[in-house]
C-alpha cells in the first residue's frame, strides 16, 4: 500500500498577515537582526541587532531569509512564514477552500509563483528553504 500523502491546507492568510515581524540584515554589522512593524501601524518600525546592539527606527534593512535559486528568488519575512511555505512546497496534496467560502480569491499560497508551486521544483525549493532555516539556527 503506498504512503499516504502529505496534505496542505491553505490557512487563508495573506502576505501582510506575515509582515509585522522579520529577520533581516544589519546594516551595521551585517548579522541577523529583529525588525518589528508596531501593532498600530505607525510609521515608526524599530530595528534591534543583538550583536553589535543597534536599536534604531527606520526602514526595513534586506531580508535574512532570502536566496536564489535557478528559478527565482525563495524569501520569507520570518520562520513561522518560512514554515508556512515548506509546508506547502512539501505538501504532495494541497487543498484549499472555494473563492467564495472565506471572500478572499487570492491568499498568500495562491499568488505563490508558479516555479515554487511545481513538483519538479520541489526538492530544490526545499533544499533552499532548509539553507534558509540553518542560517538562524546555526546564530
Amino acid at each position: 500500500m503506498p504512503p499516504a500523502p502529505v496534505r496542505f491546507r491553505d490557512p487563508v492568510t495573506t502576505l501582510a498577515d506575515h509582515a509585522a515581524s522579520a529577520l533581516v540584515r544589519c546594516p551595521r554589522c551585517a548579522c541577523l537582526a529583529h525588525y518589528e512593524r508596531r501593532p498600530d501601524h505607525t510609521p515608526v518600525h524599530r530595528l534591534v541587532c543583538r550583536s553589535c546592539g543597534l536599536s534604531r527606527p527606520g526602514g526595513r534593512p534586506a531580508l535574512w531569509l532570502s536566496t536564489r535559486t535557478r528559478h527565482g528568488e525563495v524569501w520569507a519575512y520570518n520562520l513561522e512564514h518560512l514554515d508556512l511555505l515548506r509546508r506547502f512546497v512539501a505538501a504532495s496534496l494541497r487543498e484549499r477552500d472555494p473563492w467564495y467560502e472565506h471572500g478572499r480569491k487570492m491568499t498568500y499560497i495562491a499568488r505563490l509563483p508558479a516555479w515554487i508551486k511545481s513538483a519538479k521544483n520541489r526538492t530544490e525549493v526545499l533544499r533552499a528553504i532548509d539553507r534558509l532555516r540553518a542560517s538562524v539556527t546555526a546564530r
